[in-house]
């Protein structure tokens, strides 16, 4: 599913060269359920935007199915990322004044899915995290838990082959954060590759696999 060969990232600042990610190897495979764990600093968030297209490595191939995506262009991986790849954030990224109906949507939008046919996939997503009877609320009428699942919801409504999550319960407490946590585990049950990015270790032990990050190398 998910292979990376060698891959670094270098930050400039002026003449000064910042190395962020260090020779990175992994390979994660279809189906699995992987936490990627790291101090502050260690390169884990950048990992993950390379592994979600969002930005490129300086060296090095990233392999997503087989499909070498250091070749492609910034249309060519949005389109991936919108079509292959579901994120879910620590700060949920919802628009405020849109409905949870509305910001499932949102994706499909982008997709080029006609409007009937994302309203019924936006209720499906949102029925199918629980959120069935909350299509017309607004963030601000949701819990942090209730809009995390937004949030999921609008990450799968793409149907994706990947689930990239950046500390998904860090702005959470303990009860919700393990509903949500749940949660991932039922859609990895169902053949979604999970990626959680997470610096809490008891959110990592509940994963099936843990990689560990420090200095922007993968140490364990």
């Amino acid at each position: 599913m998910i292979t990376l060969e060698n891959i670094t990232k270098t930050y400039y600042l002026g003449e000064t060269e910042v190395p962020i990610l260090r020779g990175i190897n992994l390979q994660v495979d279809a189906s699995e359920y992987v936490s990627i764990m790291g101090a502050s600093g260690s390169g884990k968030s950048t990992l993950m935007n390379i592994v979600g297209c969002l930005d490129q490595p300086t060296t090095g191939n990233y392999y997503l199915e087989g499909r070498d995506l250091t070749t492609l262009h910034k249309d060519e991986l949005a389109y991936i990322r919108n079509q292959h790849i579901g994120f879910v954030f620590q700060q949920f990224n919802l628009l405020p004044r849109a409905t949870a109906l509305e910001n499932v949507m949102l994706p499909m939008v982008y997709g080029g899915i006609p409007k009937p046919e994302r309203q019924i996939r936006a209720e499906e997503a949102l029925t199918h995290v629980g959120l069935g009877d909350r299509l017309t609320n607004r963030p601000s009428q949701l819990s942090g838990g209730q809009q995390q699942r937004v949030s999921i919801a609008r990450a799968l409504v793409n149907k994706p082959s990947i689930l990239l999550a950046d500390e998904p319960t860090g702005a959470l407490d303990t009860n919700t954060s393990q509903e949500v946590m749940n949660l991932f585990h039922d859609l990895n049950d169902q053949q979604i590759t999970v990626v959680i990015i997470t610096h809490d270790t008891e959110i990592a032990e509940q994963t099936k696999r843990r990689i560990y990050i420090q200095d922007g190398q993968i140490v364990g």
